[in-house]
This record gives C-alpha cells, structure tokens and sequence, in this order.
C-alpha cells in the first residue's frame, strides 16, 4: 500500500494560484497511477484530475481543464496540482488518492484504492 499526505492548500483571492502537493510514502510510488479529487462542504466528492504512473497521460474535470494541471515528481514521491485562475466553486478540500490499476479516464473516485486527509482549499471572491 502508499501512504498519503496532502499539504499546500490555504486561503486564495479568486484569479489567484494554488499548488497544493501529495507526498507518498512507499518503495512503489512510481507503480502507481494517481489522482486529485474535491469535496466542497455539502456535495459528494468528485474527480478533479488524473496522472498515469509513468506521467505520460493525463485527465481533467470538464470544470478545470485549461486551469488545472496534474504532474508528479516520482524521484521525491510527490504528485501536484498546480491550480490557476481560481474560482470560488474551486473551494474544496482536495483530496489526493492512488490506484494500482489504470482506468481510463480514471474519473470517478471508486477508481482510487488509497486515499490522503485531504487539504482545504478557500477561494475568496
């Protein structure tokens, strides 16, 4: 199993830049296939953005695609998400999660077998 600790979440003016991170713990980070996904006080959670493990494919939420981008750092263990021209509907607490197999498009998040505490992200208008 991998082990998950989102960090890097906080407080933004919507416009602004975010780049939360997900830092793995594991001799197998690089097997895994991974993903960022969001929960906004009262809805379900949903599926943000995608990686393959090797980094060469990538998926987005209609809703972020263009703003969102998802890559990884395999030799530090660390997944991103680097956030531009936030909204306030991006306030979420974004989770971070890994699955050993690949599913295309990999968007929905009982595609994901592990799962990080998540980080609060706040965009203010």
């Amino acid at each position: 199993q991998v082990q998950l600790v989102e960090s890097g979440g906080g407080l933004v003016q919507a416009g602004g830049p975010l780049r939360p991170s997900c830092a793995a713990s594991g001799r197998t980070f690089s097997m895994y296939n991974m993903g960022w996904s969001r929960q906004a006080p009262g809805k379900e959670r949903e599926f943000v953005a995608a990686i393959r493990w090797a980094g060469s494919t990538t998926y987005y939420a209609g809703s972020v695609k263009g703003r969102f981008t998802i890559s990884r750092d395999n030799a530090k263990n660390t997944v991103f998400l680097q956030m531009n021209s936030l909204k306030p509907d991006d306030t979420a607490v974004y989770f971070c999660a890994a699955a050993v197999r690949w599913v295309a498009p990999m968007d929905s998040v009982s595609d994901y077998g592990y799962w990080g505490q998540g980080t609060q992200v706040t965009v203010s208008s």
